[in-house]
């Protein structure tokens, strides 16, 4: 099976995205035979070649990021492109990665509907939307603490090469939870605003405007 990847994250080769991708491809490639192509959208420099590559793809997953409730510009732009294939009979199978800081997936459930027509627009088999959140989290913990959620990348890539389709069941275990209780939202509020997001923001010389409303008059 030859599996071509777009990754649309804008930080690219420093991405949650390329992390989670990495195992999902080394269980992919247990299958003998099989062999991918990862695409970097943020090489805009390379966006003529973009459509050529989904082109002549025989199966596409498209993984990104979801920023705010939205996806990234570079992945819109990307999608736009693709108008010209509409309908096209050859047109592959197509499935997505959506991954998010936010630790609830439900956040994903709106893009999610987006992708499964943007399948059916595109005249691509839609193979699903692979959901998880609070995915930031790799970014200021060591490995080891994260294991459970690469091998669960590792084992859905695994059976994906084995059988080109997600597993449903390590689809459901990577949702949970769908909502926070009470007590795990005050948990990331606490542990996630409080020093992680600030962090962020007085990095970036911005923690002083994190309350302003620049669209309100």
């Amino acid at each position: 099976m030859k599996l071509t990847v777009f990754n649309g994250s804008p930080r690219g080769k420093g991405s949650n995205t390329k992390t989670i991708l990495e195992h999902f491809l080394n269980g992919f490639m247990t299958t003998g035979g099989n062999t991918y192509e990862v695409v970097y959208l943020v090489h805009i420099k390379d966006s003529d070649n973009f459509i050529k590559l989904f082109e002549e793809a025989e199966q596409v997953l498209l993984a990104f990021p979801l920023y705010i409730d939205a996806m990234p510009a570079l992945v819109k732009t990307f999608i736009e492109s693709l108008e010209p294939l509409c309908g096209r009979k050859s047109n592959p199978d197509i499935g997505f990665i959506v991954q998010s800081g936010f630790p609830e997936p439900i956040h994903s459930r709106y893009v999610e509907r987006y992708l499964k027509k943007l399948a059916v627009r595109l005249g691509c088999r839609y193979k699903g939307t692979v959901i998880k959140g609070g995915v930031e989290v790799i970014r200021a913990t060591p490995n080891w603490m994260n294991k459970g959620l690469f091998k669960s990348f590792f084992k859905l890539g695994k059976t994906f090469g084995t059988t080109g389709e997600f597993n449903a069941q390590i689809m459901r275990q990577l949702l949970k939870p769908e909502k926070l209780s009470k007590w795990h939202f005050r948990f990331f509020k606490l542990t996630g605003d409080k020093f992680y997001w600030d962090k962020l923001l007085k990095k970036n010389n911005a923690f002083e405007k994190r309350f302003t409303k620049p669209y309100i008059k």
